[in-house]
């Protein structure tokens, strides 16, 4: 535990991480079939985009709070992450300027984090999507950010619309970002896997022209 002068200004290290084999795991399934797994109530809102050129990630979440358009508190993150984890920042959803960009992403990824994820903007998107790193934010600006705080590291953030606690796992590719909080990691990987797997039955059977579709009907009666 790395202690500042309280609330606002605050790092915390010590938490437990989703199990590494879980993460592989959900790295197999897409976001879109965990999302629906977990009946569609814990996918981050549209408008993020994957700016890396990596697309697929999945990982424990080092949660971040900065001020929008400062990144001191995430430049913190970046040295106290351990790898595979998922640096995810509330940056307030502001869009006039950039938290991270390429240099820092670079780091990053030399230090094996998984991904960064911003809820804000990012820049130098043609050296981020030439980069095999993951990232996600809900926009791109030329603006630089300033280094002066406040933050805090390792505590329940909001990101996405969702309410994020570190240690929890956070599973994205070219779809968006899906949530998982890590006491239910274990039990929706297996609704998942079984769901992914019937998609893929199901898949064969469209392709051969046997796809049953009474379940229109079906809802159609019921209204």
């Amino acid at each position: 535990m790395e202690h500042l002068i309280g609330l606002g200004m605050r790092i915390n290290t010590e938490w437990p991480r989703v199990e590494k084999a879980l993460v592989d795991r959900y790295r197999a399934v897409p976001a879109a079939v965990i999302g629906d797994a977990v009946h569609r109530l814990q996918a981050f809102a549209a408008g993020f985009t994957a700016y890396g050129g990596r697309k697929k990630f999945a990982g424990p979440a080092f949660t971040v709070r900065v001020r929008p358009g400062d990144n001191l508190f995430v430049h913190r993150a970046l040295d106290l992450a351990s790898p595979g984890d998922v640096i995810v920042v509330d940056a307030g959803a502001a869009l006039n300027t950039a938290i991270i960009g390429s240099m820092m992403s670079r780091y990053a990824r030399t230090r094996g984090i998984e991904a960064i994820v911003i809820d804000g903007a990012i820049r130098d998107v043609d050296e981020l999507e030439a980069m095999d790193f993951a990232v996600v934010a809900r926009g791109a600006t030329p603006n630089g950010p300033h280094k002066s705080g406040p933050g805090e590291i390792g505590f329940p953030i909001a990101a996405g619309g969702l309410s994020i606690a570190p240690g929890d796992l956070l599973v994205g590719d070219r779809d968006g970002v899906v949530l998982i909080p890590r006491a239910e990691a274990a039990k929706v990987i297996d609704m998942a896997a079984a769901r992914y797997q019937a998609e893929q039955r199901l898949e064969k059977d469209i392709d051969a022209g046997r796809w049953d579709r009474g379940f229109v009907e079906e809802a159609l009666r019921r209204l």
